[in-house]
């Protein structure tokens, strides 16, 4: 099979489909793979390095779209890139299709198949394919939610740790995830008062037994979030389901009750997000303030460290990426789990959670 990778050209993407040591993986196999060159510039990949692992080198996105039987991406297509995609495709990557209708008609109209990393399952019931993103929005979401608490940022005015003698930031993490356990892990270790909300008792007695007394679990009622976050500093919304459009936490009139400079974090963002509030941001401009509050919406968090995410997102793929290239879409007739990744095939979207979502 012919694999492609493009550059990734959202805004501030420096993420990599396929580092070098993945690619030699697929020729190792017999496979050839086709990249855009400069790639991996931002992860300190030249297209020697790329060489040196078998790839080919071309110089635009248009021929890595024009060749490859198999499109490997990061973030979900953009317009100009979905309308390059033919039925005889395959395309694997971060999709995100219920909060984003015209990419789900899109992908439908070119006849390609999609599959999405974040709706892949696993025998534990987890999610391996969105995990490692998801560790790492979730340590960013505290770093980023800290930057924003400084008043020159529009915050607080708080130090998350404090100093001795005043009070630490009080965090709030709704949602007791991967996201969630990965973000209560670096509040508290940046000495923040952690409270973290889940709507199932098991998951609660399970951070209680990993966290111990350094957190506080909440059972995540309406009534007991609502009159939390009437002294938190930074809430970190962090709830998913999967395939779907993320819950709605915190109300537009909620916000009256926060106090000033506090800071919301929306990890769901890119499934719609968990405040009614959340409006997708960039890189270049990551806030916004809506009644005093202010708002990181990032929709691509982990694009910021490029590096770490593209390995750590490569460790999760290349199996997949392996199996599809060695038997093609038969993989998924192999494969549950790899199946349930399935978004669009055959002109037509076939993943009920994101039908449900987009009617």
């Amino acid at each position: 099979m012919l694999v492609g990778v493009p550059k990734e050209i959202k805004t501030r993407e420096f993420r990599v489909g396929l580092v070098p040591s993945s690619v030699a993986e697929l020729v190792d196999r017999g496979h050839q793979v086709v990249v855009e060159s400069k790639v991996g510039a931002g992860i300190g990949a030249s297209d020697e390095k790329y060489r040196a692992a078998g790839a080919e080198i071309v110089e635009s996105a248009t021929e890595v779209f024009a060749r490859a039987d198999m499109i490997i991406k990061v973030k979900e297509p953009q317009p100009n890139e979905w309308v390059q995609l033919s039925a005889n495709q395959i395309i694997f990557t971060y999709l995100h299709l219920a909060a984003d209708a015209p990419q789900a008609h899109g992908l439908a109209h070119s006849g390609c198949t999609a599959i999405a990393y974040e709706t892949i399952t696993d025998d534990a019931g987890g999610l391996p394919l969105l995990a490692p993103m998801s560790e790492v929005a979730g340590r960013l979401a505290v770093i980023e939610g800290a930057t924003n608490l400084k008043a020159n940022m529009g915050g607080r005015g708080v130090l998350i740790s404090g100093v001795p003698g005043t009070l630490p930031a009080e965090v709030l993490v709704v949602g007791g995830g991967v996201v969630g356990i990965n973000a209560a892990k670096m509040a508290v270790g940046l000495g923040a008062r952690v409270t973290v909300f889940d709507r199932s008792v098991p998951r609660l007695r399970y951070l209680s037994d990993i966290f111990g007394n350094s957190i506080t679990t909440r059972y995540s009622s309406n009534a007991a979030l609502a009159e939390a976050i009437k002294t938190a500093d930074m809430v970190i919304g962090a709830v998913l389901i999967p395939g779907a459009v993320a819950p709605k936490l915190i109300t537009r009139a909620q916000l009256s009750t926060m106090q000033r400079g506090a800071v919301l974090v929306d990890v769901a963002i890119d499934q719609g997000g968990c405040f009614e509030t959340s409006q997708a941001t960039t890189h270049d401009k990551p806030t916004y303030i809506v009644d005093d509050i202010v708002h990181y919406c990032v929709a691509n968090m982990p694009g910021s460290v490029p590096r770490t995410s593209s390995e750590a997102l490569n460790n999760a793929t290349l199996p997949y990426v392996l199996a599809l290239a060695d038997k093609g879409l038969d993989a998924l007739d192999e494969d549950a789990h790899l199946a349930n990744g399935l978004n669009v095939r055959g002109g037509k979207i076939v993943h009920q959670a994101v039908l449900d979502a987009i009617g």
